[in-house]
């Protein structure tokens, strides 16, 4: 299951190189910084509603099923956006990279959540962190892959084109690997001398299975969606804006960054995302979700208000926190199936995990919009620098407080949205 998984998730986490793909297609296109950011933010939109919508479907027609619609949606969308680049038709782009491949990611990303989370009862948040790791790993892969191809292709349309055409028949015959590999376990199946933790023991562990359709019912879900929707846009704004950010920031600097230099800067921050991932979910199945999220949101803040206040004076420093910060993006994504796990049970905790993904979608919109925007009018008015993204880290700040509350009132779900058991129903008692 893990190198079945891993196949996916590497290839769709290629969503996050795609700051790469931003100044070429600036300069050939004439487009500006928040137009060239459009195929990046429909995808997320379309990977939270193709998630929530398809997330039923998942659990129903099981994770091969699912895993063929991602590869061919995911490349599909590739050959979409190499058509429109060559033919200089950007909407084409939009509807390929964004419309069908954020369908793919969508699909693709909880295909193997359940199925892992049934195969590691013991330990969700490292099975869920083995795969969503793949996700965050992704541009590690894309981003030196795709500078490469770009400059050997030449950042023209024609080059972007052809860097285009080989990604979507690449990663199609890389995911295929994980349709043809990926199993469900037998019913009932644990690992040998396991059992479930009590609640005494795990306060917001619940024994008790909850539907989908009950799941969004709760105060624990909205809350729970607030905190990734939070720690999500504090992320992902730095993340799709990553190779120009640290270019401006040090520009006019005897620390100025070279455009190969900041290409090498995104894989590095999707080795933080892709180690933060696994590290810190694995780390949550010792000390429990909330704490974990308290991390992620409380020192995630900090580490942003040490990047406004120290702005251009030290490039190491801007380094380590921005690789703080996305590794507590990571580690969030890939610890959140197992705090839903931990609230609402196994029973249909795929299709609750694609609901809750609404909020990437929103923070997809959310993050590049602020960062583009505010950058965008700050470079219209004369400033550079720092003073391009000031503004946008306090925002960041104000939002991962805001996520840190909602994680605070986070409780265990009350028994009336428990499943009814199966003995209970036969006999005719009341829920």
């Amino acid at each position: 299951m893990p190198p079945a998984a891993l196949s996916v998730h590497l290839a769709i986490g290629q969503a996050y190189a795609w700051s790469v793909f931003k100044p070429p297609l600036e300069s050939a296109l004439g487009l500006s910084g928040t137009q060239s950011a459009l195929p990046f933010q429909l995808g997320i939109v379309m990977l939270g509603l193709s998630a929530a919508f398809g997330g039923t479907l998942v659990e129903r027609n099981g994770p091969r099923w699912a895993m063929f619609v991602s590869m061919t949606c995911f490349s599909s969308g590739f050959l979409l956006s190499a058509l429109g680049v060559f033919t200089q038709q950007y909407w084409l782009v939009v509807l390929g990279y964004g419309f069908v491949g954020g369908i793919g990611l969508g699909i693709g990303y909880i295909s193997p959540v359940s199925t892992l989370i049934k195969w590691f009862p013991d330990r969700p948040g490292m099975a869920t962190g083995i795969a969503i790791m793949g996700f965050g790993g992704g541009a590690l892969i894309a981003s030196p892959w795709s500078a490469q191809m770009l400059g050997s292709f030449g950042p023209t349309t024609s080059g972007i084109a052809a860097t285009f055409l080989v990604h979507g028949v690449v990663y199609a015959v890389f995911m295929t690997m994980g349709v043809l590999l990926v199993r469900v376990p037998p019913d009932g199946w644990a690992p040998k001398g396991w059992s479930p933790p009590t609640a005494q023991a795990r306060p917001l562990i619940t024994t008790a299975d909850v539907s989908a359709r009950n799941a969004i019912r709760t105060p624990q879900f909205y809350l729970l969606w607030i905190v990734l929707c939070c720690n999500v846009t504090a992320g992902i704004g730095i993340l799709e804006k990553a190779a120009p950010m640290i270019t401006d920031f040090f520009a006019g600097t005897t620390a100025a960054v070279a455009v190969g230099a900041a290409a090498g800067f995104v894989a590095l921050l999707s080795l933080a995302n892709m180690a933060g991932r696994f590290v810190w979910s694995s780390t949550s199945d010792l000390i429990g979700r909330k704490n974990m999220y308290r991390v992620y949101l409380g020192v995630g803040a900090l580490l942003y208000l040490a990047i406004a206040l120290a702005g251009d004076a030290s490039k190491p420093l801007f380094i380590v926190c921005a690789l703080g910060i996305l590794s507590f993006y990571g580690g969030g994504f890939a610890t959140v199936p197992a705090y839903l796990k931990d609230l609402f049970g196994t029973y249909q905790v795929g299709a609750i995990h694609g609901r809750l993904l609404t909020a990437w979608s929103t923070a997809g919109v959310l993050g590049p919009l602020i960062v583009n925007a505010i950058a965008d009018a700050q470079k219209a008015d004369g400033r550079s620098g720092p003073d391009l993204y000031t503004t946008s880290l306090f925002i960041m700040i104000g939002l991962l407080a805001v996520g840190f509350l909602a994680n605070e009132l986070i409780r265990p779900v009350h028994e009336r949205h428990h499943e009814r058991p199966v003995r209970a129903v036969e006999e005719g008692q009341a829920v």
